[in-house]
């Protein structure tokens, strides 16, 4: 008998509408793998339609606050429903980008250094000598990511928006250059490494991540082996120093360019990586021939209660 799994959309974060796309490609290709399956749209009466369900396992596809920081894993383990991707404490810890930093760092990964601030002390005067970037804690999808250039003089007034969308602690970190990087973590072992191009677009922004031919993937990365192997290296131990299960995905900045200084930084690790057409994760697995209905099979297999 085939297993019944709930795929977990939808929400109520900014990235909805991503996650409605990564759960319905996940659903039809749970279904075309043979197991029975019911879409779910996260709302606030979760609980009951769980309990009405009882599925065997839920597919964790929703994406941002609520869906990747510990909450509706908290749920799953209150319901014993084992479910996919990283649990409750890995969930929170690598959702909050300063505290997933001070454990990385504590591994030995090399971070970009930060400062937190309030939004409106960061308006005033730059937080950090230019470049920098600002980025709200706790979000996804570079929602509310905001790049202070060199050669500009103020910090940007959007921070004083009395309609700022984001918590009012922000966090003000070192830009740096480089090229875009990022390797995906399946289980125990560190997937390829693939270089991301923007295309049209100043960084990986929401529309370069998943408005088809908003970026141009590179996979394998051209890039030094030993520095390929590197990343790999240090993929696996940010996945474990945090605690993932499952796929994870770093991202990196690697300045390796003839003027660039060889540095090489993780930004941060994503435990919910996207599943959509035009997503990293799947392309990534693809590639070390893992076909997407094989990559959501073993993700639910692995599925768990206490992760």
């Amino acid at each position: 008998m085939s297993k019944h799994v709930a795929v977990l959309m939808g929400g109520w974060a900014s990235e909805r509408p991503v996650s409605l796309n990564s759960g319905a490609e996940c659903a039809d290709a749970l279904e075309a793998a043979g197991y029975k399956v019911s879409r779910v749209d996260v709302q606030r009466d979760i609980v009951e339609v769980l309990k009405a369900l009882k599925p065997d396992v839920a597919f964790n596809a929703l994406h941002g606050p609520f869906g990747e920081d510990g909450c509706i894993q908290g749920v799953l383990e209150l319901l014993e429903i084992p479910y996919t991707h990283s649990g409750v404490m890995s969930s929170a810890l690598a959702m909050n980008k300063v505290k997933a930093k001070a454990v990385m760092k504590a591994a030995g990964i090399p971070v970009a250094e930060h400062k937190v601030i309030h939004r409106r002390e960061a308006a005033k005067a730059h937080a950090l000598t230019p470049p920098y970037v600002i980025k709200p804690i706790n979000e996804g999808s570079s929602f509310g990511v905001l790049i202070v250039k060199e050669d500009q003089e103020h910090p940007p007034q959007e921070l004083t928006r009395d309609d700022w969308p984001y918590p009012d602690v922000i966090m003000a970190e070192r830009f740096v250059s480089g090229r875009e990087i990022t390797c995906a973590v399946m289980g125990d072992v560190a997937l390829g490494v693939l270089e991301i191009v923007p295309m049209g677009h100043t960084f990986y922004d929401y529309d370069a991540k998943y408005v088809p031919g908003g970026s141009q993937h590179i996979l394998p990365a051209k890039i030094l082996p030993p520095v390929y192997q590197e990343i790999q290296k240090l993929s696996l131990k940010a996945h474990q120093a945090l605690g993932c299960r499952g796929v994870s995905r770093a991202d990196f900045r690697l300045d390796d360019g003839p003027d660039g200084t060889g540095e090489l930084v993780c930004l941060e690790v994503n435990t919910q990586p996207g599943m959509t057409p035009t997503s990293l994760v799947p392309e990534i697995a693809a590639h070390a021939g893992h076909d997407f209905k094989e990559l959501v099979s073993w993700i639910v297999e692995d599925a768990s209660c206490s992760r």
